[in-house]
């Protein structure tokens, strides 16, 4: 395009004509993911030690080693096998040792000061992505920032303009950032809008009202994902199927947030089969079955995991584990660092370990979480976005 056109169409706000906007993808693993289940250091002596039933090695040998060796060192679960190509590829990166400075093993408390990004100050109002949002800096439509879950994740909790959406054919739509109206729900939007006498609530829904008038032009029923990609019928893979939809909708999607459940393995937590085998699979495969819909977007967006904690280095009587410190989490993208194990882990030893007892936490959440808003967004704003910290970056996007 001549490059007055380009400045014509930048006058007037016109840029889907000529730039696509970047997406963000966040997924939240809730319940704490055994990090050293999902991306084993199957060298460790002290690992094997700890984990008599749990632990696997990597090797040619599929029936005695069924780890997916990545570089020599980090073995990647089986149930994790669809991110191998894009770690060969160097598309996906891993972050090893990375968790919040504030060390609860509470689900409620990990997961409130992850999303709101302030680790020490529960009385944050705003969560990050939200403030992510509102740093974008241009004009936005009412699907800049989308939740696909069935009420408002903490991390969009704030005053820049968010909808949460659990499906996208019936249009259950939750209040945006208010804790008040998160439950409240009904079959249209416009009947929830009509019944409400409160007018914090009308003001505050007034986004997902436009929302689902946007929705109503489109035939979200009967899409059709490209290259026949095979999500799970899973929560999250319907969740990244609708995210897939929205972004080929082109409404202006900037930020999406999808959680994966049922993390939280105290007992039977298996190997090869179990619980964690079956989680494992579905988040892999759903992200997989979302980047290969995207096809010709996948140079705009980036996806990438989170969770409260990770578990204990030693296995508990049960088969499982108990709530830990450090785990690791995973970027994908065409802008990623890929094809690394990034982070600082130790020998995990006892004189290594965090109380003696868990993976120790060497990469605070807000380095790694900055720094991918940061490049992929263009936010560079950290005092904003993460208020109190003062870390540097470590790596995970190229430059």
């Amino acid at each position: 395009m001549p490059t007055f056109m380009a400045r014509a169409a930048e006058s007037k706000k016109v840029t889907s004509l000529y730039k696509k906007k970047k997406i963000f993808v966040a997924i939240f693993q809730r319940g704490a993911m055994d990090g050293l289940m999902a991306v084993t250091p199957f060298t460790d002596p002290y690992l094997k030690a700890a984990r008599p039933t749990l632990f696997m090695s990597a090797g040619n040998n599929q029936k005695d080693s069924p780890l997916i060796d990545l570089d020599g060192r980090f073995g990647l679960h089986p149930g994790l096998k669809s991110f191998e190509p894009f770690f060969k590829d160097k598309r996906l990166a891993i972050v090893h040792g990375i968790g919040s400075p504030n060390n609860t093993r509470s689900h409620f408390d990990a997961q409130d000061y992850m999303e709101s990004g302030t680790p020490f100050n529960k009385g944050t109002g705003s969560g990050w992505l939200n403030r992510a949002v509102g740093l974008l800096g241009h004009d936005a439509t009412p699907f800049r920032a989308v939740s696909l879950t069935t009420s408002m994740p903490r991390s969009f909790y704030g005053n820049n303009p968010s909808v949460s959406i659990s499906n996208l054919q019936d249009f259950a739509i939750q209040m945006r950032g208010n804790p008040m109206g998160t439950n409240l729900a009904a079959k249209s939007f416009e009947d929830l809008y009509d019944q409400t006498s409160s007018r914090l609530l009308k003001e505050t829904g007034k986004e997902s009202f436009d929302a689902v008038k946007m929705l109503q032009k489109a035939d979200t029923r009967n899409y059709r994902p490209e290259f026949n990609a095979q999500y799970p019928a899973s929560p999250l893979g319907n969740s990244l199927k609708q995210i897939a939809q929205l972004i080929k909708m082109d409404v202006g999607l900037e930020v999406a947030f999808a959680e994966s459940g049922g993390w939280d393995t105290h007992f039977n937590q298996g190997t090869q089969m179990g619980v964690f085998a079956r989680n494992a699979m579905d988040l892999s495969n759903s992200i997989t079955a979302f980047w290969t819909d995207l096809a010709s977007y996948q140079d705009d967006v980036t996806v990438m995991t989170m969770t409260e904690f990770g578990r204990t280095v030693r296995q508990n009587g049960t088969g499982g584990t108990d709530h830990g410190r450090a785990s690791c989490n995973f970027i994908l993208g065409n802008d990623v660092n890929g094809g690394i194990v990034h982070g600082n882990m130790k020998p995990l030893s006892v004189e290594n370990l965090e109380d003696g007892r868990d993976l120790a936490v060497t990469t605070d959440f807000r380095s790694v979480f900055s720094e991918v808003a940061d490049k992929h967004l263009k936010i560079n704003n950290d005092n904003v976005l993460f208020p109190d910290w003062k870390g540097s970056k470590i790596g995970v996007m190229r430059s």
